[in-house]
């Protein structure tokens, strides 16, 4: 039964994006946002499991204060703008004029004047409302714009080249039409991330990143440790890195949804001051980041997913849950290692296979040998790891491709990895030597978008 209907809400998804959305918005934009709410709606309707766990998560982050009130509408609105950016993105066709139109932008002047100094200009938002339509939209409106991140659908493990060239053409499309550069994806050990950044900002473009993601385990010593939501949390500084060794000024960037859905506000903030040490400055705009989730909540991409709450250290780990962890090695049987708490260990030679075995198909990737349950360099977060069972090793087909997508059964490591749309740390342009751009590069890392849950 949740097979079947993980696989109809899969194929609505799919023709969502593929017929409806298009054809709604041609429609007036208070029918067509009017219709994407109902989407939203039956979506909240019929997901009880998935409502269930952003309202655990919003009142496990904001407090237990919140009302049964609060939550329901917290999380009925963020259905409705999960279902209301299909529309967004569609409206960016031709020149962008039928979204321009919707969107009213304050503080503008402020990205002018940064710009008029001659040195680019950093924009950053997070993964809060329609953000990737914000950022092409300021291309629309004449500023040339470059992206820091990843299209996830080219990198998510298990799709087919038919599903890579789908999402393309409905998502990443008419993002990319008015965006000046083809996006610069940033991934360990790429130190050419840094010069085409700082490239972007001599050339007086717009740089922009959302700097919420969750780092990747590989990426968590370069992390720094911030107030976010009145709580710690863990993030790349990448963006303050470019901002402070190029002196570009670096600018916060929020998109609001009206309430009649259709309409929103892009307010641009006055350039945030670096003159502080990294993790303090980072800690100004996470500041910024946390003020706009407290105002609407809903706007926040990441409630529908625990794990990259508790990656970003808004929510305890919680035990994964228990299974026997076979150990099959891919050349010979070797035996397990007793550890000193009474576990085991795989043996410190030769590569391993991890399977699960649950009943249902096993995840099996080759690792490097390390303690049984150890994080490998490029592991992302929501790989197969020990304890995991094959449910949640799985990807419904022809599912939104920035779900919560797990490495698929047999993919091989190289591929087994769940990537950013447009979200990813950065690293330090405009060095003065080599060294300074292999230091500001370490701090991009690898950060992605995890498991961004937009109900298509």
């Amino acid at each position: 039964m949740r097979k079947a209907s993980r696989l109809l809400h899969a194929a609505e998804g799919a023709a969502y994006w593929a017929a409806a959305a298009p054809m709604l918005a041609r429609l007036p934009a208070a029918v067509s946002y009017r219709v994407a709410c109902w989407r939203g709606d039956w979506l909240w309707r019929s997901q009880p499991a998935k409502r269930a766990e952003l309202a655990r998560n919003l009142r496990r982050v904001l407090g237990e204060e919140l009302t049964s009130a609060a939550e329901h509408d917290f999380t009925r609105e963020w259905f409705r703008n999960s279902s209301c950016e299909a529309l967004d993105i569609n409206r960016l066709h031709g020149t962008g004029r039928a979204l321009r139109n919707l969107v009213e932008i304050r503080g503008q002047e402020h990205l002018d004047a940064a710009l008029a100094q001659g040195r680019g200009a950093i924009v950053c938002s997070a993964h809060f409302g329609s953000f990737d339509s914000a950022f092409s939209l300021l291309g629309a409106c004449g500023f040339p714009v470059t992206t820091i991140g990843r299209w996830q659908h080219n990198y998510t493990a298990g799709l087919s080249s038919a599903e890579r060239r789908f999402w393309d053409r409905v998502y990443a499309e008419p993002l990319r039409r008015h965006r000046n550069r083809p996006n610069i994806e940033p991934w360990t050990g790429r130190f050419d991330v840094a010069a085409r950044a700082a490239s972007a900002l001599r050339a007086g473009e717009v740089l922009t990143i959302a700097i919420d993601a969750p780092p990747l385990d590989s990426d968590l010593d370069r992390a720094v440790e911030v107030r976010f939501l009145g709580r710690h949390a863990r993030f790349l500084p990448g963006a303050v890195a470019i901002a402070q060794a190029t002196r570009a000024p670096l600018l916060m960037c929020f998109a609001y949804r009206r309430p009649d859905y259709s309409h929103q506000v892009l307010e641009i903030s006055a350039p945030i001051p670096m003159d502080a040490d990294t993790a303090t400055a980072f800690g100004r705009c996470a500041a910024a980041v946390s003020a706009a989730i407290a105002r609407s909540p809903a706007h926040w991409r990441y409630w529908a997913s625990p794990a990259d709450l508790v990656t970003l250290g808004l929510l305890p780990a919680e035990p994964e849950e228990s299974s026997v962890l076979e150990a099959v090695p891919l050349v010979e049987i070797a035996p397990l290692q007793s550890t000193e708490a009474g576990g085991t260990s795989l043996p410190a030679a030769s590569e391993t296979s991890l399977r699960l075995p649950s009943g249902n198909e096993a995840c099996t990737r080759p690792v490097p040998t390390q303690t049984a349950g150890a994080v490998w360099p490029g592991q992302p977060r929501n790989s197969c790891r020990q304890g995991r069972s094959a449910p949640a090793c799985r990807r419904t087909p022809w599912s939104w491709p920035f779900s919560d997508t797990k490495c698929a059964p047999g993919t091989a490591s190289a591929t087994c990895r769940v990537a950013s749309a447009s979200h990813g740390k950065v690293s330090d342009p405009a060095m003065a030597s080599v060294g300074t751009a292999m230091s500001a590069s370490r701090l991009v890392g690898t950060s992605q978008l995890g498991s961004k849950s937009a109900v298509s």
